[in-house]
């Protein structure tokens, strides 16, 4: 079983409220949403390696930067290679890593094969209106209530184009689920209205933060 990925690094986590700790990366190629703001697609696979390969890898890496709070699976969408990770995650576990999931929340059959194996669940909700793509409420209800008895935060990017009736949709997804679900607001390209949003979000949900996009502005990956 091989896996196709970009990139294999260490640094610190950029996003969301694990803001600041370090991490190995395993950024997969490919996704199945073509996102408008996407910074990931342009970028080739690198590797195509077997989970003892990886593995190998996460494990040296850990030995020379860290010790690292966790190791960051994201994308592309990681859950794409579903195959490939119920063989590598089991190992990765029992080499006692930390297991940490950025997806964009629309796989959820492919979630729920994997669910026992991750810590922590960073799951995007993808606004139309933001992203270009279509719609997917059902299937990022369906993954959220899946995913919710997990340690999970909810990420939504917010552009120029993004409407408030998608931003109410997205919280209303995460009210019926869980009010105290962590949601962060990340503020992308042409973000306007923030403050607006954040209010608005604020009324339905205990816990929402304004958090944009930290390595960015480090200048680090």
């Amino acid at each position: 079983m091989r896996a196709s990925i970009k990139e294999i690094f260490s640094s610190i986590q950029g996003e969301g409220i694990y803001l600041g700790y370090r991490q190995i990366f395993i950024r997969f190629a490919g996704c199945n949403l073509n996102c408008g703001f996407c910074d990931e697609k342009i970028k080739p696979a690198k590797f195509n390696l077997s989970t003892t390969s990886l593995l190998n890898k996460i494990k040296s890496l850990e030995k020379r930067s860290g010790p690292h709070h966790s190791v960051s699976l994201t994308g592309g969408e990681p859950l794409l290679q579903a195959e490939f990770l119920h063989e590598f995650l089991p190992m990765a576990r029992n080499s006692g890593f930390t297991l940490y999931l950025e997806t964009n929340g629309t796989l959820v059959k492919n979630l729920k094969k994997l669910i026992e194996y991750f810590d922590i669940i960073a799951m995007d909700i993808k606004l139309p209106s933001s992203t270009g793509e279509r719609a997917c409420w059902k299937k990022h209800e369906e993954f959220l209530h899946a995913a919710k008895s997990k340690n999970l935060l909810i990420k939504v990017v917010i552009c120029g184009n993004t409407s408030k009736s998608d931003f109410i949709k997205a919280v209303n997804i995460v009210k019926r689920t869980g009010r105290s679900i962590p949601f962060i607001i990340q503020p992308g390209p042409g973000a306007k209205n923030v403050s607006t949003l954040h209010n608005t979000a604020l009324k339905e949900l205990t816990d929402v933060r304004v958090i944009p996009q930290i390595h960015k502005i480090m200048g680090v990956k």
